[in-house]
């Protein structure tokens, strides 16, 4: 089975430390714990590693699923639609990197 790394990057309209916390506190009660992911990380960009190759964004998320198809379930699983829709009001981009990953 080849496991699935799912990356996303928001960059938030209202940046602000509340808001970037509460995207962070939703991430973690909708996003984790899915059939199928076997890892699951979010955090806020570290500002102070500013160099030319760093990419801008406020959050991102890391969630990497045993294979293809829980990945697929997660796309149309309630708890994750429900998290879209209480956040994307807010978000000026997403970013999403998916990749499937070597053993």
């Amino acid at each position: 089975m080849t496991r699935l790394a799912h990356h996303v990057f928001f960059t938030l309209k209202d940046n602000s430390a509340d808001a970037v916390t509460r995207l962070i506190d939703d991430c973690k009660e909708y996003l984790d714990n899915h059939d199928g992911v076997v890892d699951f990380s979010v955090g806020r960009r570290d500002a102070e590693l500013d160099r030319p190759v760093n990419a801008i964004f406020d959050v991102s998320l890391h969630v990497i699923f045993q294979d293809r198809p829980t990945h697929d379930a997660y796309q149309t699983a309630p708890r994750h639609l429900e998290f879209i829709a209480r956040q994307k009001d807010n978000w000026s981009q997403v970013q999403v990197c998916d990749s499937l990953l070597e053993d």
